[in-house]
């Protein structure tokens, strides 16, 4: 099983869609809620080359970025393949 992680915040409508994506697809994933939690906002930070867009995403410490580039990977059929499904 791939681990997927999911960097957030309180307020953040594309957090929501990702969490929903992975949700439609019956796929678990960590959220870090960088609101809750604001170290790790620097953990994200240095994950993901200092990307401060949310969400972030990494899949098996792949990192996808954010829902568009969630969506994209999803469009071009690349999504199943870092999933490993």
């Amino acid at each position: 099983m791939v681990k997927i992680e999911i960097y957030t915040k309180n307020v953040c409508i594309f957090c929501d869609r990702a969490k929903s994506f992975f949700k439609s697809k019956k796929l678990s994933y960590l959220e870090y809620n960088i609101d809750k939690n604001p170290k790790e906002f620097k953990i994200m930070l240095k994950r993901s080359n200092y990307q401060k867009k949310l969400p972030q995403i990494f899949i098996d410490n792949y990192h996808v970025g954010g829902f568009d580039n969630l969506i994209d990977l999803q469009n071009n059929n690349q999504l199943m393949k870092i999933l490993k499904l």
